[in-house]
């Protein structure tokens, strides 16, 4: 589906860049209390990461020794994070514009998604992009799925917030994006409001 604006036109990649916060009627454990940040959306359907699961294991550095990527110890650390149910060992990083390589897509002009070993090495010799962040894995959507899943009232859409992007308090980061919206949750109905 695609949407059009005001004149009629039709707007391509409807919520690239911006974030979804998962309504608190959504049961669904992959998704429960979710932010998810959109890096595609376009008619044939949508990729995003989310945001607030933290992976415990691996580690950055035992991650970096795996893939053979040096040095070790790494100069620099990311913050490992579960992008999502879909392809859960492939790895993404999410970061700031300031760095960006051949294979790169720039989401929005200040974000860009790479998953290339190239900003893995640049992190690890303790370059590489100033707000970055790696996530295993992401979540996915068909042509009009996330459409639909908007109108029956899963998800609320918010522009992106850097620290809600790259913060490590995945605990809190769902409360702070819906309190930043100026949204109680518990005054939140599960029911669509349509006509």
């Amino acid at each position: 589906m695609t949407e059009t604006d005001i004149s009629g036109e039709p707007q391509q990649n409807w919520l690239t860049g911006q974030v979804l916060l998962a309504m608190p009627s959504l049961r669904d454990s992959r998704f429960s209390q979710s932010v998810i940040f959109i890096c595609a959306h376009n008619e044939d359907g949508a990729m995003g990461l989310v945001l607030n699961r933290m992976l415990r294991r691996p580690r950055f550095g035992d991650l970096l020794q795996q893939l053979g990527v040096e040095p070790h110890p790494p100069q620099r650390n990311l913050p490992m994070g579960q992008g999502g149910p879909v392809e859960d060992h492939r790895g993404f990083v999410l970061h700031s514009a300031d760095w960006m390589s051949e294979g790169s897509l720039d989401v929005d002009g200040a974000h860009v998604l790479s998953a290339s070993m190239e900003v893995l090495q640049a992190v690890a010799s303790g370059g590489g992009p100033r707000q970055a962040r790696l996530l295993l894995g992401y979540a996915g959507w068909g042509a009009g799925q996330l459409e639909d899943e908007i109108w029956r009232n899963s998800w609320l859409t918010t522009g992106a917030d850097e620290e809600i992007i790259f913060d490590t308090g995945y605990q809190s980061k769902w409360q702070r994006a819906m309190a930043k919206l100026k949204i109680d949750p518990g005054m939140l109905s599960g029911d669509a409001g349509h006509a």
